[in-house]
């Protein structure tokens, strides 16, 4: 077993480098991949190997897979927005996933885990689980494309003879961190005072430790084309995660989210949507974003993982709380990446 190397890609986001730590920690050896090989800062200190290589680009990927017996596929493009959203965001997801499970083929890979996401699930019978399939609601590209590739990396794992197993996170967040995700920005506007609005968004928020050690007991213990959810079991509202706030740092004088109605809250994301054709910059809010997660409770059915993978995730509150105090604590140290 001592020659096999574990490939990461992704290695420096929030997951990939949580991962890469976690499997270190354990004695694997270990490859990663980055886009921008003069991106060193999340690998200091770590005895890994770092190589360039893009999900998109099938010589890059030929390169990094040589010698891989186990792949953990993170790589991929998280974002809820962009100038166009079909090409940047679904045709990016859908490819990169196509030349992953192509090249791996060619290069004799054994095992993938794929991160998928929670964005893959049915939410019309709560809590959301595995067994009810996939997501119907085509509204975003982003879900879109989560939706798609997870099935996508299902049939190409069957057709190519790859032991293949998804794991579905929700929103992770904590340390360490070396640019802020989407997740652990939203900690941090909570912790600045910048919820002005309760949007009736609900969260599920889980530790990214946990995460990374769901994957990989994913790769040690996961059944082949099985999906497998990494959240919480209850969600979180608005409310209640400036409260958990504002009880940590009472010094902070947090206001409570107000709550609007929702035809209030679709006249503003309309105006917000409009100039952010002007600017070129995301919207705080989207319509089609409302529809989707207006009063949307994110509720999970974590049994399976539990069962078989021996998941066994923080409480919610912990994890907000323990992202709450980094982010205050040790964020500011850095620039912003």
């Amino acid at each position: 077993m001592s020659d096999e190397i574990s490939l990461v890609t992704g290695g420096n986001g929030h997951l990939g480098n949580n991962l890469i730590r976690l499997l270190l920690s354990e004695n694997i050896k270990v490859r990663t991949t980055v886009r921008h090989i003069n991106n060193t800062e999340p690998f200091k200190g770590l005895d890994c190997e770092v190589v360039q290589a893009d999900i998109t680009d099938r010589k890059s990927l030929r390169k990094a897979f040589e010698g891989i017996t186990n792949l953990y596929a993170v790589a991929a493009n998280f974002s809820m927005w962009a100038k166009n959203p079909k090409t940047e965001i679904y045709d990016n997801n859908m490819q990169g996933t196509q030349n992953v499970f192509d090249i791996a083929k060619e290069c004799g890979i054994k095992n993938i885990v794929y991160v998928s996401s929670v964005a893959s699930l049915d939410f019309t019978k709560l809590p959301a689980s595995v067994d009810n399939g996939y997501n119907k609601d085509r509204r975003n590209w982003y879900y879109n494309s989560k939706n798609d590739s997870d099935k996508l990396a299902m049939e190409l794992g069957k057709k190519y003879g790859i032991r293949t197993v998804l794991v579905l996170p929700s929103a992770m967040i904590g340390s360490k961190a070396y640019k802020l995700s989407y997740t652990n920005n939203l900690v941090l506007q909570i912790l600045n005072g910048e919820i002005p609005v309760d949007t009736n968004v609900t969260l599920n928020w889980v530790d990214v430790k946990d995460v990374a050690l769901g994957t990989y007991n994913a790769m040690e213990k996961g059944r082949d084309s099985e999906r497998y959810i990494l959240s919480n079991e209850k969600h979180t509202t608005l409310q209640e995660s400036v409260k958990i706030a504002s009880d940590l740092y009472p010094e902070l004088k947090l206001k409570m989210p107000k709550k609007v109605p929702k035809c209030l809250l679709y006249s503003v994301a309309g105006l917000m949507e409009f100039s952010s054709k002007l600017t070129g910059k995301e919207p705080l809010l989207q319509r089609h974003y409302l529809d989707m997660f207006y009063d949307l409770k994110q509720d999970y059915d974590i049994s399976k993982s539990k069962e078989e993978l021996g998941y066994n995730p923080k409480p919610s509150k912990m994890a907000l709380e323990n992202a709450l105090k980094y982010l205050k604590n040790e964020w500011k140290d850095k620039k912003m990446a």
